[in-house]
């Protein structure tokens, strides 16, 4: 099963937007424990997946490829040939996990 990043997106964000591809939620806890799909927490982790060209006087600090934190209710979510994607500001994006 292929991911988001590992195939081309034809969509392509304006401006300072990008896109970004959710990690999976936890499914179970540190102690083994299945969660249910209904207490399942919302991810605030992903992988970018496309990227806007910046603003005039903002380059883009992100690029696709990059894991990064985001906000719990950050960006907008969208359906994209069957996964869910998350198309948001890149001030949403709190931290590039290297």
């Amino acid at each position: 099963m292929s991911t988001l990043a590992e195939i081309q997106v034809n969509v392509q964000p304006l401006a300072d937007r990008v896109l970004v591809e959710p990690a999976p939620a936890e499914e179970k806890t540190a102690f083994g424990i299945i969660i249910p799909d209904t207490a399942k927490e919302k991810p605030q982790r992903g992988t970018v997946v496309a990227v806007g060209p910046g603003k005039k006087d903002e380059p883009m600090t992100v690029k696709v490829g990059d894991t990064v934190l985001y906000g719990k209710y950050s960006g907008t979510e969208l359906a994209y040939e069957g996964k869910d994607i998350l198309i948001m500001r890149e001030s949403d994006i709190y931290a590039i996990i290297g």
